[in-house]
């Protein structure tokens, strides 16, 4: 059933709903393309499988949602958060791995210590692995209190003070864990010897920066994405595409942003060099890593879903 047996007043609730998000999303001069086909061959079904997932014991479940910078990883949690509460009745708490960066100060010390790449946020190292898993501990808490969630400015590249953190005052049924490394696995070492692009060919010849990396997503990181109950992945059709995801979001942030500095083509292209390696593997290892995959088209469009989980 195209509609996932929903009832019509329900479908045509959620489809204006729906609509109304997707209208404030668009950017001039970028249409969203197919949004009802999205709307019945992704969101309905993807929410259902949340849903399912849920009602298997009643307790509180943490979906990861991965793929590549500029995938539409916030826009599909938008869309999840009220299909799930107008339909299902859950409460979802959303947040990013990236609201996660360690800040400017702590980045500085670890560039000094460990490596100057550290520097720049993104990679495995550079995330306060410790503050996600006593948010998640405090979010499924049998006896919950309020709890706030950092933000990260990614302008100004530090965390918000936390009068600007996200307030969550009820238990949630779910939580969406979303990010573009989320339940990425590490390489084998011999992996790491050949660069992949000028970045870590210049300033990583003795691969210190990439081992130390990889280490992390060994060791604590492992564990982090263990937590994880079900893993979603957005496999963009190559790393070019993701390059020109990319781009596009900056794009969006010239156009909704006052005053933002936003980033240059070839600044871009630098940019995700830092992510390349892992996101590569995870494009590799996505049977592997994830319950469900979502192949995406050139232009962001779901062609199928696979499930493997």
């Amino acid at each position: 059933n195209k509609k996932m047996n929903l009832k019509s007043s329900d479908y045509s609730n959620i489809k204006k709903a729906y609509l109304k998000f997707l209208k404030k999303r668009e950017v001039a001069g970028k249409p969203i393309i197919d949004k009802i086909g999205k709307l019945k061959r992704f969101y309905l079904p993807l929410s259902k499988w949340i849903y399912i997932t849920y009602k298997k014991d009643n307790k509180t479940k943490i979906i990861g949602l991965s793929g590549g910078q500029g995938s539409g990883k916030s826009t599909i949690t938008g869309i999840l958060k009220f299909i799930l509460k107008k339909e299902y009745g859950l409460d979802l708490c959303v947040f990013s791995i990236d609201d996660f960066y360690k800040t400017k100060t702590e980045r500085k010390k670890m560039s000094e210590k460990i490596h100057p790449l550290f520097l720049t946020r993104g990679v495995p190292g550079t995330h306060d692995v410790e503050l996600i898993n006593k948010t998640f501990q405090n979010l499924k808490k049998k006896v919950f209190k309020p709890i706030l969630i950092p933000k990260f400015d990614k302008s100004a590249d530090d965390r918000y003070k936390k009068s600007q953190w996200t307030k969550v005052r009820k238990p949630p049924h779910v939580i969406i864990f979303e990010g573009w490394c989320v339940g990425a696995r590490h390489q084998k070492v011999n992996n790491l010897k050949k660069s992949l692009n000028s970045l870590e060919n210049k300033f990583d010849p003795d691969l210190k920066w990439r081992k130390r990396v990889n280490n992390h997503l060994r060791g604590h990181y492992k564990k982090l994405f263990n937590r994880i109950d079900k893993l979603v992945y957005l496999k963009a059709p190559s790393f070019y595409h993701i390059f020109q995801w990319r781009l596009l979001q900056e794009q969006k942030l010239k156009l909704t942003s006052k005053n933002k500095e936003i980033m240059s083509k070839s600044q871009v292209k630098e940019f995700i060099m830092y992510y390349e390696r892992i996101t590569k593997q995870m494009m590799k290892d996505f049977s592997k890593i994830s319950d469900l995959t979502v192949f995406l088209d050139k232009k962001h469009r779901s062609k199928k879903m696979k499930f493997f989980n």
